[in-house]
């Protein structure tokens, strides 16, 4: 992020034009979701996004051979099915070229800046929020929508030692060229470390997975189907642990016949490992599996065994953070890979800043946004009728903070039909605790210099390796 300077420049007189509207920040999956819904309820709003085309981690994020972990019917919007010849995953071309196809199905792209990049979000006199781009220009909107993802500010591990050969993030992995004829280390236990270790066992010289925790590897797909699409939604989540734990049984039987630990989680209580490949190709002695690494020396890595072998690329997916580092220190609502926050997305002190899709679920994104888009319009036009922020109402309804950053889906979809159901109720409720806040108004908070994203720090740990 690009600091600003220390006086603040002038107000576009545009914002005269904006003060009625909310910002979506980012295009990606979210961020498009999240237009179409706000478009469908004629709720006036402008998108931004830094990168030069829509898709977010579609575009800039994945390498050339990702496909989806999810399949196709969950992933893909419920009111915008992905085409009949997509496959069952399909791949990140596909995932672009859909995304740009449900931009121009809903006439998004009219209301999207491209190359536009948010560096400061504060909130001003009157409950609106002043937003500061990295051109200096300042808009002021009646509310601002976080949807600018959570696979972009990556996460390293801490190493001992020295290595002299190259380190990067698998976000930093495009394709599989970087891996052809080299010894690969690859750290990670998640979706992307498994698709780049077993890339590296098909072109590289050698190709090594460091797992610090076992995980449980779960296939694809199972008689022909998706594993995704045969937990169904009326099942809990302890049918679904059975099932899951039963078609991982029937695939690949122990993981200590692999030579890797029995996992320390329950299956399902850490984000899921979709993965056929890296059993495979243990077997076939094209990835050999180790612990978590001790330290690095030269060209050799030691591992937690004592062990050493020589790379020449170490490939660390290992993670992102879940940052917003143009909000101010006040705002900062993160704790580990959780925002606090209620319902999701709502704060109980301010009103008009709603955090979108942070946490991770056992599933796609597309129906989820499809389902979660028109209830939190209806609750935008709820919060246009009361004066205290709608987390404030949750809060008095008695929901709690998060605990975690993973969700079941299909509870999701019960709690979003529960929500769609009684929400006169909602409303009813939202009015009564409003009346004993009448003298509520968001706290305005000044204009701060703009640090570099780096130097701000960050008081935050990872989120899982999802990656797609």
């Amino acid at each position: 992020m690009n600091g600003s300077n220390s006086h603040n420049p002038p107000l576009n007189p545009a914002s005269a034009d904006t003060c009625h509207k909310q910002l979506i920040i980012g295009a990606g999956f979210v961020g498009l979701g999240m237009a179409q819904a706000l478009q469908a309820a004629n709720i006036p709003y402008d998108q931004v996004d830094a990168s030069d085309q829509i898709g977010g981690n579609w575009y800039h994020g994945v390498y050339e051979t990702a496909h989806i972990i999810s399949s196709r019917k969950v992933t893909q919007f419920t009111h915008f099915p992905m085409p009949d010849d997509y496959p069952d995953f399909p791949s990140a071309k596909h995932m672009r070229d859909y995304l740009n196809a449900f931009a121009n199905q809903f006439d998004l792209l009219k209301s999207i800046e491209l190359n536009c990049t948010v560096t400061y979000i504060h909130p001003i006199e009157n409950n609106l929020w002043e937003v500061t781009l990295a051109t200096g220009e300042q808009r002021i909107y009646k509310g601002v929508l976080l949807c600018n993802g959570h696979h972009w500010c990556k996460r390293f591990p801490q190493f001992s030692g020295e290595f002299d050969g190259t380190i990067i993030h698998s976000k930093d992995y495009k394709h599989p060229d970087q891996l052809r004829g080299k010894r690969v280390l690859v750290i990670g236990g998640g979706n992307s470390a498994c698709d780049i270790a077993s890339e590296a066992a098909r072109v590289g010289a050698k190709s090594v997975l460091s797992m610090r925790d076992s995980v449980w590897f779960i296939p694809k797909a199972f008689a022909g189907i998706p594993v995704t699409d045969l937990i169904q939604g009326w099942m809990p989540e302890w049918v679904q642990r059975w099932l899951v734990s039963g078609i991982s049984y029937l695939t690949f039987g122990k993981l200590e016949n692999y030579g890797l630990p029995k996992p320390k989680h329950r299956i399902l209580t850490k984000h899921p490992t979709l993965n056929n490949e890296v059993p495979y190709y243990i077997k076939h002695g094209r990835i050999t599996p180790k612990p978590g690494v001790l330290r690095l020396e030269g060209k050799q890595v030691e591992f937690t065994d004592r062990t050493r072998e020589e790379f020449d690329l170490i490939i660390c997916a290992t993670g992102f953070y879940v940052a917003y580092p143009f909000l101010p220190p006040e705002l900062q609502r993160v704790e580990g890979s959780i925002v606090n926050c209620y319902g999701g997305s709502f704060l109980e002190d301010y009103k008009g800043l709603y955090f979108m899709a942070w946490g991770q679920a056992r599933g796609g994104v597309g129906s989820l946004m499809a389902a979660y888009g028109p209830i939190f319009t209806r609750f935008l036009q709820l919060q246009d009728e009361i004066n205290i922020p709608l987390g404030l109402v949750l809060k008095h309804m008695g929901q709690q903070l998060p605990t975690t950053h993973l969700s079941d889906p299909h509870r999701v979809f019960r709690q979003l039909r529960f929500v769609n159901r009684f929400f006169g109720w909602i409303v009813k409720r939202a009015h009564q605790v409003d009346a004993c806040y009448p003298n509520f108004s968001n706290r305005p908070l000044p204009m701060r210099d703009t640090a570099d994203f780096s130097d701000r720090g960050l008081n935050v740990a990872s989120s899982s390796d999802q990656a797609r």
